[in-house]
């Protein structure tokens, strides 16, 4: 009588704990995380003039670039203050360019660290995302000041601001993760990012309101809305329509979606 042959299998009950496990490694590093960010910022600024004054600069002159742009030699933006418009998605736009530029290349470009000294690779892209987030909140000054002094001010609706900051947080966590890695393997992924990047910018309403948009377009035989796909399938459209909406009054889209909780769980999700 033949013997029966019985597959056994091992179950790693210790897996299910893996993610808590990573988490508090990185708890573990923080230190050393701390000091990541820190180099990131020092970096950054190292042998500049104007130094941390960049934070405020960069994104004014943008600021005025695109209202001279739009408001002088193309006056059809609709807008009641074109400037503000501009700004509350600017700043936002350039933590999710530098972030993903940075992070992308972090991993690769600390190969002489990695080989000296172990550190979980995620620190990396990690503070590249913290130190432009420094930049983040600095630039936002900039914001407050120009709100304040167009009598707008801040209201209630600004409690959503940290929702909506950690919704975009998580998008670019995401993808500064999924860029890095490629990078390890696929060095042509910076350039293919700088080439993406500024598509996703002109297919995100930052210096246009969703109200210029057609409502028909059709391509490759298809006819759809474009705010509509936009809101859908671009999470930055709707990360970037929050902002206005909670810092500025409005919304250039229909109704307040832009602070929709299902907007931002699904650009969470997407992260």
């Amino acid at each position: 009588m033949a013997n029966k042959v019985v597959d056994t299998y091992v179950i790693d009950a210790d897996k299910k704990w893996q993610v808590f496990g990573e988490i508090r490694e990185l708890y573990n590093y923080r230190y050393l995380l701390r000091n990541l960010v820190v180099r990131d910022i020092k970096i950054r600024y190292k042998n500049s003039v104007l130094g941390f004054l960049w934070s405020f600069l960069n994104p004014l002159m943008m600021m005025m670039v695109y209202t001279i742009l739009f408001t002088i030699l193309i006056p059809n933006n609709g807008s009641r203050n074109y400037s503000i418009f501009i700004l509350v998605a600017l700043i936002p736009w350039q933590f999710l360019s530098a972030s993903l530029m940075g992070s992308t290349g972090s991993i690769v470009n600390s190969g002489a660290l990695i080989k000296k000294v172990y550190l979980p690779r995620v620190l990396l892209p990690i503070s590249v995302v913290l130190s432009n987030l420094v930049n983040f909140f600095l630039s936002y000054i900039i914001l407050l000041i120009f709100l304040f002094a167009s009598g707008t001010g801040l209201t209630i609706n600004a409690l959503w601001v940290p929702i909506i900051l950690l919704a975009q947080i998580a998008l670019v966590l995401g993808l500064g993760f999924l860029f890095s890695t490629l990078q390890t393997f696929f060095r042509d992924t910076m350039m293919i990012l700088e080439v993406g990047l500024l598509a996703w910018f002109f297919l995100t309403p930052v210096f246009y309101p969703y109200e210029q948009l057609s409502e028909s377009a059709t391509l490759w035989g298809f006819t759809f809305n474009p705010a509509v796909v936009m809101r859908w399938f671009n999470p930055m459209a709707s990360i970037v329509d929050g902002y206005r909406t909670v810092l500025w009054g409005t919304t250039t889209g229909s109704g307040s979606a832009g602070m929709d909780p299902a907007y931002m769980l699904r650009t969470m999700v997407i992260a």
